[in-house]
């Protein structure tokens, strides 16, 4: 067998697919054929769900339907309370969803392969519900209602997180981050949710394979590191000279560069935009200028550019959101892309198995114990 290694599988094709296209010359970033430019600008995140999981985006009395559906689907079963409540205050709201995920999967089980819809349809309308059930039975001891009368994902969390009704401005930006976190072809999550997929395991368990991928702060967790840097900062002029301090020391700044874009993610300038306009409808626009100049700095010492991760930092920052719950609202949005992944994967399956180049030992021979020097 001919084979070429290539750490991180970078560069290697390892599949077919028609959901997505990620830094293609000539089409950029797009789900099912539309620009990521045109669904962030004109869409809602419920019409580029639909499109992930249904292959299509839905007319008015489609997106109507999914609306109802998904508001239906919010309400968490008791078992699942339960097992929400059992869990410590002091865990990670990733673990939280991860474990929920799995509870959920146990207690409502995916019994056939035509059931992966309302399974995707359910996950993606109650994690919210999920977390924010958690969080404010641990922080104020009350089992909230998860009926928040909103008919976005993005104003149900807000408005469940804060519980108030969202601004406006807000819930936009919001949800407009969880249009570009939707989806992104084969990276590190989807991959293990297809890998999963690929064994014909069910489905909770491949979206649970994929939190549990997404958890880890060099894919997910980096919008919680952009955010712990650019907070340490009084000032752009400290944010710049704090920076080349820590590029001196060869430490690895989080939010910045990308495995498959090479000059810039086109998320970026997008969710900047949103961030500037959160800062100056606050009044503090602080985070925004060290992160500015953060970005700034970075392209100049090291011609790197910054991800979605970055900028997403301050703009949910200034939505209020604990910066504990940044990349669960990342697991909101991509189980979307997720799901729609782990049924392309269904649909003509292979299952995944990689060869791995031997570096151990050579061929040793064995002596028993009582003739080992």
């Amino acid at each position: 067998m001919n084979a070429s290694y290539s750490p991180g599988l970078e560069g290697v094709v390892a599949g077919e697919t028609a959901i997505s296209t990620v830094g293609k010359k000539g089409r950029g970033l797009s789900y099912r054929g539309y620009s990521i430019d045109d669904l962030a600008q004109q869409a809602t995140f419920e019409e580029v769900a639909h499109l992930l999981i249904h292959g299509e985006l839905p007319n008015r009395e489609d997106l109507a339907l999914f609306r109802n559906r998904l508001m239906a689907l919010r309400t968490l079963p008791a078992q699942l309370k339960t097992v929400l409540e059992q869990l410590p205050a002091s865990s990670h709201p990733m673990d939280v969803l991860r474990t929920g995920c799995s509870a959920l999967g146990a207690i409502e089980p995916e019994t056939t392969s035509s059931d992966q819809v309302r399974v995707a349809e359910r996950l993606l309308a109650s994690f919210p519900s999920m977390l924010l059930y958690w969080h404010h039975y641990h922080t104020d001891g009350l089992r909230i209602s998860t009926d928040s009368g909103e008919e976005s994902l993005a104003g149900h969390f807000l408005a469940l997180l804060h519980e108030k009704k969202p601004q406006e401005l807000q819930r936009r930006a919001v949800e407009v981050s969880l249009i570009l976190y939707g989806e992104h072809e084969f990276n590190a999550s989807t991959f293990s949710a297809r890998v999963t997929a690929s064994t014909l395991s069910d489905f909770y368990s491949a979206i649970t394979s994929a939190i549990g991928t997404l958890r880890g702060p060099l894919h997910g967790g980096a919008n919680e590191e952009a955010m712990r840097l650019i907070s340490r900062f009084g000032s752009a002029d400290e944010a710049e000279k704090g920076l080349l301090e820590m590029l001196a020391r060869r430490e690895k700044i989080m939010g910045f560069g990308h495995r498959v874009y090479r000059e810039m993610d086109p998320r970026s300038p997008i969710i900047k935009k949103w961030s500037q306009k959160l800062a100056e409808a606050s009044g503090n626009a602080l985070l925004y200028q060290v992160s500015e100049r953060i970005e700034k700095v970075m392209r100049r010492e090291k011609k790197l550019f910054p991800n979605l991760d970055f900028y997403s930092a301050s703009a949910y920052h200034l939505c209020g959101i604990p910066t504990a719950m940044f990349t669960p609202l990342f697991v909101f949005a991509r189980t979307a892309g997720w799901s729609a992944h782990v049924m392309e994967q269904r649909a003509a399956n292979r299952l995944f198995r990689p060869i791995a180049e031997y570096t151990g030992p050579e061929p040793t021979e064995y002596r028993p114990a009582d003739k080992r020097g």
